[in-house]
């Protein structure tokens, strides 16, 4: 009960919430039920936390559950040896953090033999507490009274009191807790190239002799000198400064074992605590920092993914149209697919109009064919090799296109992970007559369509918005997307009736079993009419129901409500209200006038609070919203299409593809992303990106720098460097991961964030983002 407790005041403080906010949370997601029911769906019961909160309290729980579980585990250990004091034990109840507990459990955590161990076998622990309490006689005189058969000298007794002392140090929770906060704000790292590695290494180049602030080093140069490391191209050293750092930790040391003046006894004991922090401690601070940084970096990087994967799910869908979808290619040609206004393949043709085939009129033709016959409004191109060689063809189409037909869009889309779904097994069920190719077509169309709903098929590590995600911990990345793709679904909502068992398995209390049961159900039974149908699902329980219905929407079904985000236990309340308005419930719903005048206060009852009242209200005011924003893309300029076709000064529109915690990388529809460094954003001073850009908004900028050889592209976003039009949110277009999928290989950034230093400097180090 006392763990309990602690574990609620700490997670209350952490989320700014009180202990009942946090226990009723805590026992709903105990009793199985998801984080996105919780959050829309149970705000009375948990005071209106929300789904930021409610991870956030979802991990620390499981971290402060293991914390606890450890603390009774030493405190039983040390128990059972006859060693647990007051003073003990209550230094164990207020550890805060595994690492402090793992610091007092040290002396009594068993062990294999050693040198202390030896030398108190020899009985040398006696010589050094003579030591330390006659400091005015000398060491080595009081060593000869320990010489025997195992001690034949004094040295060696000397040896055997220092080994027990340097264990006693070691073992001192007090002293590595102030040598971790003294290494924490004073340590330096440092990384330096192995000989011989210089041209191996030479995309690590700015690390070859690099030093900063350990306290101070961004996440991405950290991760970028971290596999520099891992590819043993340089070497890492973790300490304080050589001219003062030193001697202020062996002070420490030396602390810990007393005030020492200058008397011989003194001396030794001073000696020792310079052999201690040079020997042993030294080194388990490396370590220790080493994984500190480590867990911070990976933190930061799995943010960042994680941040850019939501703003990159959550981008403006195009809408249900028929739309083309191009996968450009010159020699195996562009591969091509027509899908209908709900994603469904309707035809597929492959088209030749580069070298060496060359049949640019065929293609032509065939693709206006298509456009008539299918009423396409949306041509969607992949952004990889001759991406822009393909726009520019259909352009010209375009252009041939008879006044009576509306001319559709062209956009060009990322089409990063699109093989790797191509290759899947859920695109070998999906279309397992389709070429490989083909499927990549299919992929492209339909992310225009609706970026949601097709890039759930897509392992999140292949889409290319993360820094270093193969460096991170895979598992920790893992989770951490999978809570981000699960909140994106379910803010969105899902057609019951049109998704994929892909985007299904995200919705709340789904999976992938229960999501195929569906499909399964619906292929052999035909479209759901109803949110109660569901039941009918083999497998799909209460509690299953429970938590998904609300998130499922069926368009034109027997029950209007089903089309919006009211949860089917809150249907009695919907209709008093649609009662109070006294009209049918199809012609209040989406009528905000009807609903004008109704006070949420009047509907409250025992089971449904004020916060359920309200949502209800706003849903029947604007029913199965969307919280995604309004559809736009980028314009690329004609005629810039290489990286050589760029000059200093041009201005060009462009789409986010990746932000960074240095900056954001822009697609301008030369094949290679450009970056506006974080000095460049705003005339002002950012501190961080995503105040000013999100991975899918549309910018405009100006090219600052051009580096072809080394594929590099200097942009800004301040108005003195080209006037800024502001961002256009919600663009589906993006630009090649190019940058994003390069290894790091980075120099110090510019200190702060100053908005006239070297720009040049900055991009070189900026570019360094995996």
């Amino acid at each position: 009960m006392e763990s309990a407790e602690r574990i609620t005041r700490v997670i209350a403080t952490e989320i700014n919430a009180s202990a009942g906010q946090v226990n009723a949370a805590v026992e709903l997601l105990d009793g199985g039920a998801t984080v996105p029911f919780v959050a829309r769906y149970r705000k009375e019961v948990t005071g209106g936390l929300d789904d930021s909160q409610l991870r956030v309290l979802s991990e620390r729980l499981a971290y402060l559950r293991e914390l606890e579980s450890r603390r009774e585990t030493i405190l039983k250990s040390i128990r059972e040896q006859n060693k647990l004091t007051d003073e003990l034990a209550r230094s164990i109840a207020t550890a805060e953090t595994k690492a402090t507990l793992e610091d007092i459990y040290l002396p009594f955590k068993p062990k294999r033999r050693t040198k202390a161990m030896i030398a108190r076998e020899n009985g040398l622990e006696p010589l050094l507490r003579a030591i330390q309490e006659n400091r005015g006689s000398e060491p080595q005189e009081l060593a000869q009274g320990y010489i025997s058969e195992a001690v034949p000298e004094a040295k060696a007794a000397l040896d055997g009191a220092r080994d027990i002392l340097v264990e006693e140090l070691s073992e001192n929770a007090s002293l590595l807790g102030a040598l971790r906060d003294f290494m924490r704000t004073d340590a330096f790292i440092a990384a330096k190239v192995v000989g011989g590695k210089e041209e191996a290494g030479a995309k690590f180049s700015d690390y070859f002799d690099h030093r900063e602030k350990w306290a101070d080093i961004p996440a991405h140069r950290a991760l970028a000198i971290l596999r520099a490391a891992k590819e043993e191209v340089v070497t890492i050293d973790i300490s304080p400064d050589p001219d003062t750092g030193m001697a202020r930790a062996e002070g420490i040391v030396a602390q810990a074992i007393g005030k020492l003046g200058e008397q011989p006894g003194d001396k030794w004991l001073r000696q020792v605590a310079g052999w201690t922090w040079r020997v042993r401690l030294s080194n388990n601070m490396y370590i220790d920092l080493l994984t500190e940084l480590r867990k911070r970096a990976h933190d930061e990087a799995i943010r960042v993914f994680g941040r850019n994967l939501k703003d990159l799910l959550l981008a403006a869908p195009a809408g249900t149209k028929v739309t083309i979808g191009l996968d450009p290619g010159i020699r195996t040609g562009v591969k091509l697919a027509v899908v209908d206004a709900t994603g469904k393949l309707l035809e597929t043709a492959t088209l030749y109009p580069f070298p060496p085939k060359k049949d640019l009129a065929g293609a032509e033709a065939a693709l206006l064919a298509l456009i008539a016959r299918h009423g396409v409004e949306l041509i969607a191109i992949g952004n990889g090799t001759a991406s822009r060689e393909t726009e520019r063809m259909v352009a010209d189409v375009l252009k041939r296109l008879p006044k009576t037909v509306k001319v559709p869009t062209r956009v060009v889309v990322s089409e990063a992970g699109a093989s790797v779904y191509s290759a899947s097994e859920l695109a070998a069920r999906e279309f397992p007559d389709l070429d490989v190719s083909l499927r990549g077509a299919v992929s492209i169309a339909r992310r225009l369509q609706d970026p949601l709903a097709e890039l759930v098929k897509v392992p999140p590590e292949s889409i290319g918005v993360g820094q270093y995600q193969h460096d991170v911990d895979q598992r920790q990345l893992t989770k951490a997307l999978e809570a981000v793709i699960e909140d994106a679904v379910n803010a969105v909502g899902v057609d019951l009736n049109t998704a994929s068992s892909a985007l299904l398995s995200h919705v709340a209390g789904l999976g992938p079993s229960l999501a195929g049961a569906i499909v399964t159900h619906r292929d052999g039974n035909g479209a759901f009419h109803s949110r109660k149908s569901l039941k009918d699902v083999a497998g799909l329980g209460p509690r299953a129901f429970e938590q998904c219905a609300g998130f499922l929407r069926i368009r034109e079904g027997d029950e209007p409500l089903d089309a919006s985000s009211v949860h089917p236990e809150a249907y009695g309340v919907a209709r008093k209200i649609v009662k109070a308005c006294g009209r049918d419930i199809r012609a209040i719903m989406g009528d905000a006038t009807a609903l004008k005048g109704l006070r949420a206060e009047d509907f409250v009852d025992d089971k449904f609070g004020l916060p359920t009242v309200r949502d209800i209200l706003s849903e029947l005011e604007k029913p199965g919203r969307d919280p995604r924003p309004g559809f736009v893309t980028a314009s690329f300029a004609e005629g810039v299409e290489d990286i050589k076709d760029l000059r200093p000064g041009m201005s060009l529109e462009g789409t986010v593809t990746n932000v960074a915690a240095f900056g954001a990388f822009v697609d301008i529809g030369v094949h290679q992303d450009g970056l506006v460094h974080i000095s460049q954003l705003a005339d002002r001073f950012v501190k961080d990106p995503n105040e000013i850009v999100k991975v899918g908004d549309v910018v405009r900028v100006r090219v600052t720098e051009v580096d072809i050889p080394r594929k590099r592209i200097g942009l800004t976003m301040r108005k003195d460097g080209g006037a800024q039009e502001g961002r256009k949110a919600g663009a589906q277009a993006r630009g090649p991961a190019g940058n994003a999928q390069n290894p790091g290989h980075g120099k110090s950034a510019p200190r702060g964030n100053d908005q006239n230093g070297s720009f040049g400097a900055a991009l070189m180090d900026a570019m360094r983002k995996r």
